[in-house]
């Protein structure tokens, strides 16, 4: 192998190998800034053309990540996010509803918006209401991210690895909810029946308000929550036609962002570059290795003997070993690069496993890391313990419902 291959292989290998650390000791850097050094370093020693690094990126995929941000941002600027989290706490005299609703409410939304955004936008609003009950803000810190993995795992625009696997396996919209919303909806029952157990004589009581909060009505004002509602059903409607995915969310994002209230600036700075760095990067740094002659025989000889994921036991099983070793985007990114030719029915399987395998622990996925570090900032402690003690029976029955539901239902084999 010369000289340069070597070197591609190597950049590759350290950064898998970064994914897995989360980042270098001693070091504030994470794993984005991980893979958009290695594709830099890949440009910068010649080893890649521009041209060539272009060629890796999956822009349709960037693109529907990016839209899909955009339109989060207006559930977030309307109002929408405070006036649901105002009817939840409305249900705190009575936790066990109160547990419900935050699992529904995270399960939906999660469908229908990046799940990474709607954690980030409901953390510090749960928080908040619950501390000022007297309530134990953790069993509904824990239902929010499991909530938000497991109701994405039911869309295509539900996570960044969904959107990543649809757009890479042209998958329609409607029929992949239609296999993958049965299992979705089985992990959030599972999800409120366990942390029910674990959590019903322990959240603590209600308290009356101290002082009453002003109307998240009045605040906003009612109207203002048509706009993204009405973007949504219009984006939902325009994904069961024939127009590209990630045209129509950018026509919804580009009109939402009209505004006389909010500046279109505002909206950028919603957007979560660090996500679509590593993306980039990864997509440089796995598509460089994997265009490699000696790689793409080993591929091939992988692929030839059966050696890669294509069942449900085998599915599963790597998708809860590199989801939480090296999260579940790196994995499916890797994973589609070494099975170019995957089936639909294949692709559907990687998506829903990919994703419920990130709520075992609190390493798993993004969304974990989002709500423990924005509870952190409000003054609550959510610990890789608490988190593993509920995330391991919700991840090991969730996934087993669906390894059940794909295989019995004839999608994939054992």
């Amino acid at each position: 192998m010369a000289l340069t291959s070597w070197v591609v292989l190597g950049l590759f290998v350290m950064t898998y190998l970064g994914m897995a650390a989360g980042g270098i000791a001693g070091l504030r850097v994470d794993r984005s800034w991980i893979a958009g050094c290695a594709a830099v370093v890949l440009l910068f020693c010649g080893l890649q053309s521009p041209g060539e690094a272009a060629s890796h990126l999956d822009a349709g995929a960037l693109l529907l990540l990016l839209a899909m941000m955009l339109i989060s941002a207006q559930f977030d600027f309307s109002g929408v996010y405070a006036w649901l989290n105002a009817q939840l706490s409305h249900h705190a005299q009575r936790p066990a509803r109160l547990l419900g609703g935050v699992v529904l409410l995270g399960g939906v939304l999660s469908a229908l918006l990046v799940n990474d955004i709607v954690a980030f936008a409901l953390t510090p609003l749960l928080c908040h209401s619950l501390l000022a009950r007297g309530l134990d803000p953790r069993p509904f810190l824990l239902a929010l991210a499991l909530s938000c993995n497991a109701g994405s795992s039911a869309s295509l625009i539900g996570n960044p690895q969904n959107i990543l696997i649809g757009q890479a396996g042209g998958l329609d919209f409607w029929s992949f909810t239609f296999i993958a919303g049965p299992p979705a909806l089985a992990a959030l029952a599972i999800t409120y029946a366990v942390i029910w157990l674990q959590w019903r004589k322990r959240w603590g009581v209600a308290k009356p308000l101290a002082v009453e909060e002003t109307p998240v009505e009045r605040i906003y004002g009612a109207h203002s929550y048509l706009k993204p509602l009405l973007a949504s059903l219009v984006l939902l409607g325009l994904f069961a036609t024939q127009i590209p995915r990630e045209l129509s969310a950018l026509m919804i994002a580009a009109l939402l962002m009209i505004s006389r209230r909010v500046d279109s600036r505002d909206y950028v700075h919603k957007v979560d570059l660090n996500l679509l760095l590593l993306f980039a990067g990864l997509f440089v740094v796995t598509g460089a290795a994997l265009g490699l002659p000696e790689v793409a025989s080993v591929a091939a000889t992988l692929r030839d003997n059966g050696l890669l994921p294509e069942g449900v036991v085998g599915l599963a099983t790597a998708s809860l070993l590199a989801s939480n070793l090296i999260g579940n985007v790196p994995f499916v990114v890797l994973l589609l690069g070494l099975m170019p030719d995957a089936s639909p029915s294949l692709l559907v399987g990687l998506a829903v496993m990919s994703t419920l395998a990130g709520n075992l622990l609190l390493i798993g996925s993004v969304v974990n890391l989002i709500v423990a570090e924005s509870a952190r900032r409000q003054g609550v402690a959510l610990s890789f313990v608490d988190f593993a003690r509920s995330g391991f029976p919700v991840t090991m029955l969730s996934m087993a419902v669906a390894g059940l539901w794909l295989g019995y239902g004839g999608w994939l084999p054992w």
